[in-house]
């Protein structure tokens, strides 16, 4: 794959060819469409930009910043925010739920509309069992869309078109957008909707802020979409035909289309997407209820030292042992019915700290460092638990925190459990070895940060989309352990349940998710940790299938801090925790005495 080079700054870095990036914007706007095809932006933008990662430095890697591309991340990341995924997957009208304003059909191959919305049926006159033939368009322009309708349907290579058809009314044209569809059980149908659409409110100033256009180009768009010619656009708002293509031509620049047709294609898609518009977040969650067997639980309240509100719950023992734990940045806050259990048994008191941002605890103010808060944060909830000395157990990358508050207060702890730990990263190889899931988050954070809100948001949408089961098993989708795990009836209640502090139908904690790996956990924070030899114990208890820190990562992790106490389990991944709870609480045990 050719890259090319950028001047910036006087430093030469690798970008992407062009043919690349037109790829990836391509896919990236079919992302803000439909989270649904995240994974084909994953696998396009690993095979892209994988020969660069190996070029760059990787002590100060810099990639792809170009101001082109950071601007489409950017803009795509707007149309997210006005995406509500409102699909439900059992009903074929339920494709049609989110085009409450645009008249939409659904055709199958056909030609039989197999669902139309009230919109399409009032303004399109449609009978009750309407076929292709029944729409009010030449029927020329008939056999159009039906040609194009089978090339979406069997033609892999092509998902979506976008056609202008004559209405049967004189002088009147449509304009259709039409997609491919896959229904739950297979069925690939399209999905057609047209511009006979009312202008939602406040669209052009939605325009205007996306693509900077001013009030009067905004408008002009909305006069193309409607299908009117430049004549008729410089009689309607009284000026010239020229002056009305030199405003066409600025909007064209602007929004970074190059055809009218293509301009049209654009504002109806952003449409759709604001009339999807995300539900209000209602009042915050005050319990943390399973869906079967773990108990429901209140959460805990703490006024941080600047006045923000920090959510935490108490799992095992209210008034037991203080154990520290921390959920790594999925939020997975609950255990399995029979650990918690285990704990309350053990005498155990599991402080579960709400990071800023997820659930109800507030997020942290602008331009404040992340990191430091959570661990400031983490420490004032300790002592609001009259906690003198604990150990921790944390998840995954979430080791980067337990070293730093152990680090800053080095008498209150007194060891940590890492499971599925993931140690400082310092050689270009541990990204590249990750599963793609896991190395298109990671990756995109260490070489490519300023994208990654989107990577991230996008990803939040999906997972809102498909559902959590679905989303795990995608994920973990070569790590049979985690699978297995994850299936395991106890298991699946406590991280469906754990997690809704970072996703649930009303809350998103896309933003808080990326500024904690673009902190400090990416950097190189070997010098913090190597600090605690000879302090304080550290255990890793990491499962050999794990698909963020593989087999290979895990040795080079036993290499360079050999002083650090290791645990391999054959038959666990990156969940190894929720399969292995029981021998991390029986490691525990010492550690509560000292």
């Amino acid at each position: 794959m050719v890259s090319n080079r950028r001047q910036a700054d006087d430093t030469d870095f690798p970008t992407l060819s062009d043919k690349d990036r037109d790829e990836a914007i391509d896919c990236l706007y079919d992302v803000a469409l439909d989270p649904a095809r995240y994974e084909a932006l994953l696998d396009h933008w690993e095979s892209a930009i994988s020969p660069l990662r190996a070029r760059a430095d990787f002590a100060a890697p810099r990639l792809l910043d170009d101001p082109q591309i950071a601007s489409h991340f950017r803009r795509a990341g707007e149309f997210l925010d006005r995406i509500a995924v409102t699909e439900t997957p059992d009903e074929i009208d339920a494709i049609l739920a989110p085009f409450d304003r645009v008249a939409a059909l659904v055709f199958d191959d056909e030609n039989r509309i197999r669902a139309a919305n009230e919109a399409a049926r009032t303004r399109l006159n449609l009978p009750a069992k309407a076929r292709l033939g029944d729409l009010p368009i030449n029927a020329d322009d008939i056999e159009a869309v039906a040609a194009t309708v089978r090339l979406l349907i069997h033609d892999g290579q092509k998902d979506s078109a976008v056609l202008r058809v004559r209405s049967r009314v004189e002088g009147h044209l449509i304009v259709l957008r039409l997609q491919r569809h896959l229904a739950p059980d297979g069925t690939a149908l399209v999905i057609a909707a047209s511009n006979e659409v009312a202008w939602p409110e406040g669209f052009c100033d939605i325009l205007r802020s996306a693509f900077s256009l001013s009030g009067a180009e905004a408008e002009i768009v909305r006069h193309l979409v409607d299908c009117r010619s430049v004549n008729e656009i410089a009689t309607q708002r009284s000026r010239s035909v020229d002056t009305i293509r030199a405003q066409i031509k600025s909007i064209l620049t602007k929004t970074e289309t190059h055809s009218q047709l293509e301009l049209v294609r654009l504002a109806l898609s952003v449409m759709d997407m604001t009339n999807l518009a995300l539900a209000s977040i209602p009042g915050p969650r005050v319990v943390s209820g399973g869906h079967g067997t773990l108990q429901e639980l209140d959460f805990k309240s703490i006024i941080t030292a600047d006045g923000r509100r920090f959510d935490y719950l108490l799992l095992g023992d209210p008034t037991g042992t203080p154990v520290l734990y921390l959920p790594m940045d999925f939020g997975f806050v609950r255990w399995p019915a029979s650990a918690e259990a285990e704990a309350k048994r053990r005498g155990l008191r599991i402080i579960v700290p709400v990071r800023a941002g997820y659930g109800a605890s507030d997020m942290v103010r602008p331009k404040t460092d992340y990191d430091a808060t959570f661990v400031a944060d983490t420490a004032q909830l300790l002592r609001a638990e009259h906690v003198t000395r604990c150990p921790i157990i944390s998840l995954s990358g979430d080791v980067y925190y337990a070293v730093r508050l152990a680090r800053q207060h080095p008498t209150m702890f007194s060891g940590i459990i890492a499971c599925s730990g993931m140690l400082p990263l310092t050689r270009r190889e541990q990204y590249e070895r990750m599963d793609k899931w896991h190395r298109f988050i990671l990756a995109g954070a260490k070489y490519t940060p300023h994208l990654l809100p989107f990577m991230v948001k996008s990803g939040f949408l999906l997972a809102r989309k498909i559902g959590k089961r679905g989303f795990v098993h995608a994920v973990f989708a070569n790590s049979a352990a985690d699978i297995a795990t994850f299936e395991n009836a106890e298991v699946f209640e406590a991280i469906v349940t754990g997690s809704d502090i970072c996703l649930s139908d009303q809350h998103c904690a896309h933003e808080p998710f990326s500024q904690q790996l673009v902190s400090g956990q990416l950097a190189d924070w070997s010098g913090d940790i190597d600090a605690l030899r000879g302090q304080l114990p550290v255990i890793l208890m990491n499962g050999a299938q794990d698909p963020q820190v593989p087999l290979a990562t895990y040795h080079d992790f036993t290499r360079d801090y050999a002083w650090i106490e290791f645990h391999l389990f054959e038959d666990a991944g990156q969940l190894a925790f929720f399969r292995r709870w029981r021998d991390v609480l029986d490691r525990l045990t010492p550690l509560l005495s000292e």
